[in-house]
């Protein structure tokens, strides 16, 4: 019984995922400056995941990260 409540559950879950997916189209933006804040929001992540990974922050003093520097 267990079993078919987890896998209704699962197969509920990928249905969402799927329907959600496929109602987005693909759309892009087309102006430049929709460009360039996707250009600014993608560097920013990298960053964000260079600053926050577990050995930059394992290594560092707590206060060496850049969540204690102001941006």
């Amino acid at each position: 019984m267990a079993f078919v409540v987890l896998f209704g559950v699962l197969g509920g879950l990928a249905l969402l995922l799927i329907v959600t997916l496929l109602r987005r189209n693909g759309k892009q933006t087309e102006t430049a400056e929709g460009l360039r804040i996707e250009e600014q929001a993608r560097m920013h992540a990298g960053q964000d995941r260079a600053s926050f990974n577990v050995v930059a922050m394992h290594t560092a003093p707590p206060t060496a990260s850049d969540a204690h520097h102001r941006r």
